[in-house]
């Protein structure tokens, strides 16, 4: 069956259009480079806060260190213990059914610090099975403090400086 001129010649026109339109894709480059300014300003805005951990070395590599305090946090399942690397243990905080004592810890580490004003790194050393957020409270009472003040809570430093190890066995 043969098709009408009109139905023919609107058939060439439909295939003339449909070959001469191309992809215009100047409207997508213009939102990119807006999506680029927005994303450029805004993270100039973002901020992050880093805390520096200072990892042990191997005992290969470890200098000869003066004589003095080296203070290890020593967190187990079920204790915390405070000691000196070179005398040994100084005083167990055993945990109770509300977790680990940390106002304690953080009340021996201010007599620590009175003892020894000027130290200011400490080594703590993890079980295994150690949960992450235990260890983030202990480094949090290790590195400060907060007393009451007459503005509001103040914040005092103990040791700053922490390193992060496995505990022995």
């Amino acid at each position: 069956m043969k098709a009408s001129k009109h139905v023919q010649r609107a058939r060439r026109q439909h295939s003339r259009r449909r070959a001469a339109s191309d992809l215009n894709i100047l409207p997508m480059i213009d939102m990119m480079v807006i999506l680029v300014f927005f994303l450029i300003f805004t993270a100039v805005f973002s901020r992050t806060s880093i805390l520096e951990l200072n990892l042990p070395a191997g005992d290969a590599s470890v200098p000869e260190l003066p004589q003095g305090l080296q203070l290890e946090v020593i967190v187990r399942e079920g204790v915390i213990a405070v000691a000196d690397r070179g005398t040994g243990i100084m005083k167990n905080l055993p945990s109770s059914a509300d977790g680990y004592d940390l106002a304690g810890l953080a009340e021996y580490l201010k007599s620590v610090k009175a003892k020894f004003p000027d130290k200011v790194d400490a080594t703590i050393l993890l079980a295994p099975a150690i949960p992450y957020d235990v260890l983030v409270q202990v480094m949090d009472t290790v590195r400060i403090y907060e007393v009451p003040g007459s503005s509001g809570w103040a914040r005092v430093e103990l040791f700053p400086e922490i390193a992060v190890g496995d505990a022995p066995t």
